[in-house]
């Protein structure tokens, strides 16, 4: 009678440890997907920056400092986003990733300014729409990279919680997947200053 009681004991341990296993292996599924998806826009923004500095060259020449900027900043957030992707668990490459893109957004913004004062180039059919396209992948890469970070924070809560904890190391979870924040994005933009 004991031997079965120390059987079924087992077999509801073993029960509870593959339970364990597969929500933290289906977490970790669900982080790495929607860092997929953060680079299916990343990728998609990057493919729209030289179409939106190509249609501005004609426009801004006294302005190659600025469009040059946005290639530059556009080229090292490119070559950041394979080294994050690699291991989402390497807070700092998601950090590099993040100071590239928050670097890029910058960039983005100083380019926006500058055309203010090319009206030409702001009514420019390719630019409205190249213009139009990178603001709606920029939303874009905003949802994504927030569904990312919840899973991320789904993911961790979970590995860190009891009785996950003592499994999950075993299990080969030992390392926290890193949340993806853009440079800026911690920080409270000032309002412009307007005076009459």
């Amino acid at each position: 009678m004991t031997g079965w009681i120390i059987i079924i004991i087992a077999v509801l341990l073993l029960v509870w440890a593959v339970s364990i296993y597969n929500n933290l292996v289906r977490l970790r599924n669900q982080f790495k997907n929607a860092f997929a998806q953060i680079e299916v826009q990343l990728k998609r923004r990057y493919d729209l920056i030289p179409n939106l500095v190509e249609t501005a060259k004609a426009y801004m020449k006294h302005e190659a400092d600025t469009l040059e900027a946005v290639i530059q900043a556009r080229n090292q957030a490119l070559a950041a986003l394979p080294q994050a992707k690699q291991d989402l668990t390497n807070n700092q490459a998601m950090q590099q990733l993040g100071g590239a893109e928050g670097a890029l957004g910058s960039a983005l913004g100083r380019l926006n300014v500058v055309m203010e004062a090319y009206p030409d180039l702001k009514a420019n059919q390719n630019m409205m729409q190249v213009s139009e396209e990178l603001t709606s992948t920029e939303n874009r890469v905003a949802f994504a990279r927030q569904a990312f970070n919840d899973a991320v924070m789904s993911y961790n809560t979970y590995k860190q919680s009891f009785p996950p904890v003592v499994f999950a190391g075993f299990f080969g979870h030992r390392d926290d997947a890193s949340l993806l924040e853009f440079a800026d994005s911690n920080e409270i933009q000032a309002a412009p200053k307007v005076s009459f």
